[in-house]
């Protein structure tokens, strides 16, 4: 599932190939994953119109198109961002192809369509999107981020998942960051002490940085994420025997010895 370094690696795909372009030709190969706009509409709006710089919000990728209109993108559980040659053969899922005038095509991939397109008309239509989300994951402070744990009723899994509280952690960078601060992901977040709260906020970042320059959750052995899938996965740090149940309503990975 794509999640703030995905969707940041996604922005870089779309600042490199498309900013400054116009886009000559817009195809709906399927337009089940357009929200809340038809694909005649899409054409009209955005073929001949130019590019911005995009930006990104959590797990949203949002590019002005003439400035007015914005396109954004959600890229639910499956979707991704590609820059292909004209020439290169449509994938199966390649829902959406932009092309462009020096014939790249932007193309819009997604398996599962759970998520997919937006046209918001104005930069209000875009706030309004953006006003159901919390503040960035990389742009959260410290004290605002304690603030937030200390408050809260939920598993501190949850809390971080909870997009309306936090922009762009999903399953795979929540458990990350609560194996690497030594926090079971079902304690409630405000049993946490000012200390484990302190961990947890710390480990964010360090996840964060380094998934963001991968442009992804690094499957790295020496990462939680890079045992999770194993025949039998056994903790990358002590070695005991991973366990494995539902947590804020996904699978959720920990070490019952390094995180209690």
């Amino acid at each position: 599932m794509p999640e703030l370094p995905d969707v940041e690696g996604y922005r870089d795909v779309l600042d490199s190939c498309g900013r400054g372009r116009c886009v000559r030709r817009v195809d709906v190969r399927d337009a089940g994953v357009l929200r809340g706009v038809t694909a005649r509409r899409l054409r009209r709006e955005v073929e001949g119109r130019r590019l911005g710089r995009p930006r990104r919000h959590g797990k949203l990728l949002i590019a002005p198109i003439g400035d007015p209109p914005y396109l954004v993108w959600h890229f639910g559980m499956t979707g991704e961002l590609l820059c292909a040659g004209a020439e290169d053969s449509f994938h199966a899922h390649d829902r959406v192809a932009l092309t462009l005038d020096d014939e790249r095509q932007l193309r819009y991939r997604d398996q599962r369509k759970l998520q997919g397109l937006r046209l918001a008309p104005t930069e209000e239509a875009v706030e309004r999107i953006l006003a159901r989300l919390g503040p960035d994951a990389l742009d959260f402070g410290r004290e605002d981020f304690l603030e937030l744990l200390a408050g809260r009723r939920g598993v501190v899994k949850g809390v971080l998942m909870d997009q309306s509280l936090i922009a762009g952690l999903g399953n795979l960078l929540s458990d990350e960051i609560l194996w690497r601060a030594r926090v079971d992901p079902g304690r409630p977040a405000r049993e946490l002490d000012e200390s484990e709260a302190r961990h947890v906020f710390t480990a964010m970042g360090g996840v964060l940085e380094t998934s963001v320059r991968a442009a992804r959750v690094p499957p790295r052995r020496t990462w939680l994420t890079g045992h999770r899938d194993d025949p039998e996965p056994a903790c990358p740090r002590c070695g005991a025997r991973l366990r494995s149940r539902r947590v804020a309503g996904r699978r959720t990975v920990w070490c019952g010895r390094c995180q209690h």
